[in-house]
């Protein structure tokens, strides 16, 4: 599952760079290409590892107020 979506991501990331390197393109189309495709690896990465990151988050904040008080 994983190495299907990183070939999609990858073919996407691709197709973004060629369109951003072409200089007779739409430099806007581009840029949306690449905003939308950080966006949605983004949520995905979220989705995925939402216990993880709220994990690790808590034990830094937990850290930081103990060095505090």
């Amino acid at each position: 599952m994983f190495k299907t979506m990183k070939n999609k991501i990858q073919r996407l990331a691709m197709k973004a760079h060629s369109t951003l390197a072409n200089p007779s393109g739409d430099q806007m189309t581009g840029w949306l290409i690449v905003v939308l495709i950080v966006v949605v690896v983004g949520a995905i990465f979220m989705t995925l590892y939402q216990d993880s990151i709220a994990t690790i988050w808590n034990s830094i904040v937990s850290k930081i107020t103990g060095l505090l008080s």
